[in-house]
Formats: C-alpha cells, sequence, structure tokens
C-alpha cells in the first residue's frame, strides 16, 4: 500500500545513528545520504526516509501517529527494541511481548526516536489451531 515513508529530523546525524541501529539490528544495512542530506533506508522493498522538513521548521512528531517495522520474529523484534534503547531511543507503553485480540497475536516492541517519533516493530505470530 506505501511506497515509502519520510520523517524530519532536527538532528539528521543523531537520526542516522538511531535508525542504523535498527535496521541493523534486524538485518537492514545502515542508511545511505543523498546529496541533498537526507538518509534512505530500503528493506524488503520499502523505503524509509529521514530528513531536515523542506519548510525550513522545526521537525515536530505526530501526536497519535505510529510508524511500524515489520520483523521477522520476536527475537529481531527485541533485538531492534535494545538496539534502539542503546543508541538513544525511550522505551514506551508496555514492554516487548505479545497483544492479542481480534483473533491476532502480535509481538510488538515500541520506542519512541531522539525526534520523539512513536515506532514499533512488529511480528505477527503464527496462528494457532
Amino acid at each position: 500500500m506505501f511506497s515509502h515513508v519520510m520523517i524530519g529530523s532536527n538532528d539528521i546525524e543523531r537520526s542516522k545513528k538511531f535508525y542504523d541501529a535498527l535496521f541493523t539490528a534486524i538485518g537492514g544495512r545502515e542508511g545511505r545520504v543523498d546529496p541533498k542530506g537526507r538518509v534512505m533506508y530500503l528493506k524488503d522493498g520499502g523505503i524509509f526516509i529521514i530528513t531536515k522538513p523542506i519548510d525550513g521548521q522545526p521537525a515536530t512528531h505526530g501526536n497519535g501517529c505510529t510508524l511500524g517495522f515489520k520483523v521477522d520474529n520476536p527475537e529481531q523484534a527485541h533485538a531492534w527494541h535494545e538496539a534502539g534503547i542503546a543508541a538513544g531511543g525511550t522505551p514506551i507503553e508496555d514492554d516487548p511481548g505479545i497483544r492479542s485480540g481480534m483473533g491476532v497475536d502480535l509481538y510488538l516492541a515500541y520506542l519512541r526516536d531522539p525526534d520523539g517519533n512513536k515506532i514499533c516493530a512488529m511480528h505477527r505470530m503464527p496462528q494457532t489451531a
């Protein structure tokens, strides 16, 4: 459904360090910086971009917004969460774990990035009979 996601940052270098830790924890690569100073991550056909706002105003996080990253298993979600904390992220909500509802079990891990964006690692657990 989505071609890419772009978020703003007031400190691109700090954000790159943070997201490099997250993406490498789940088998991705460090971000590449384009000629405009944006940081880009490519994984599993998706593109995630960090940029200073084009309008020159400070970047702010969206209240009520969550950006979810698909991971392959609970272990990757845990590694993602730990790498994020070590790189300056803030753990939020419940500890990483399984949340159940509406017939679906999800393994979720939540953080706030250094700019305050709410992010999540998500793995859909196999359905049991």
